[in-house]
């Protein structure tokens, strides 16, 4: 038996990229939309009572649209939505199987489930570990920078970029309030806000993310193998995240991990009481797609 999937924006980078992975397996039947339907809302609904899947990868008030759309069926399909809609609303599963023991159940009986956002990945994968450990305080402040490939930025700059027209290199939400936060900290088990300093670099795809620390700043001032430790702990077992040695020669390609489902975390130390804490993923696979997969074959019991 197929399930019926409906892919809601599937014209854009994540919304392409689960089209494709999905057209390939026989145990899934696409439905689509004719193009001069896509904005009908009548259309949307017929087709939203007829499948077993709706997966949204849509700006965030259209998400929100089409969830109403499923909500006014009595229910409707099951919902998976890439957007940042949903990560912190009541009544949804976060979709980051590895968060902790059980997360994954959750995901399989739940309904309704927000896909878990790119950086918030690599941040939440290295610090609600820790926190669960009590090595770092929930009210630990903490600066989370990180670096993605273009792609994660939408049509304007995968054009800018691939135009040549931007820059090698850029920080951006200088506003300090980027939309990965709130479930950073709810999923984080963080109380006091992070300073997150995101960029973006002249690659396709690709994510570094990476967190410093004062170790004597730290409850019981830990050293790093209790990091080590607590993440190998935590991550024992996980098919798709394990803790990864620090490389020879001390540098990490942001690109290594490109084209797999895949995210390594590292701790690195030095005897002066400084560490780093860094993940490194596909911000197109365990990022975006990658996750979708293993959060839909959750949702269909696989």
């Amino acid at each position: 038996m197929t399930t019926k999937i409906f892919i809601d924006g599937d014209a854009g980078t994540t919304g392409l990229e689960i089209r494709e992975r999905l057209a390939a397996r026989s145990d899934i039947s696409l439905v689509a939309l004719p193009q001069a339907q896509r904005k009908d809302a009548a259309a949307k609904r017929d087709i939203l009572s007829a499948v077993d899947v709706a997966i949204l990868c849509l700006p965030d008030d259209a998400a929100k649209e089409t969830v109403a759309l499923c909500d006014a069926l009595g229910g409707g399909p099951k919902v998976l939505d890439a957007s940042t809609a949903h990560r912190v609303a009541q009544g949804w599963t976060y979709g980051f199987p590895e968060l902790c023991k059980g997360q994954a159940a959750e995901i399989a009986k739940s309904r309704r489930v927000a896909n878990v956002g790119c950086y918030a990945t690599g941040a939440i994968a290295l610090i609600r570990p820790l926190v669960d450990a009590g090595l770092i305080r929930s009210d630990q402040p903490l600066t989370i920078n990180a670096v993605s490939g273009y792609s994660g930025g939408g049509r304007q700059m995968i054009e800018a970029y691939e135009s040549g027209k931007a820059p090698a290199f850029e920080l951006y939400a200088l506003g300090l309030g980027h939309k990965h936060v709130p479930e950073i900290m709810a999923y984080g088990r963080l109380t006091a806000r992070p300073l997150f300093v995101p960029s973006v670099g002249n690659f396709r795809q690709g994510m570094l993310v990476s967190i410093p620390l004062v170790l004597d700043a730290l409850p019981g001032r830990p050293k790093a193998k209790s990091f080590e430790e607590a993440l190998a702990r935590h991550y024992a077992g996980a098919p798709h995240v394990r803790l990864a040695a620090t490389p020879a020669g001390g540098r990490l390609d942001a690109l290594a991990l490109n084209g797999t489902d895949d995210m390594e975390v590292f701790v690195v130390a030095d005897e002066r009481g400084h560490a780093l804490l860094v993940a490194r993923l596909d911000n197109l696979g365990k990022g975006a797609a990658g996750s979708a997969m293993q959060n839909l074959d959750l949702m269909m019991g696989k």
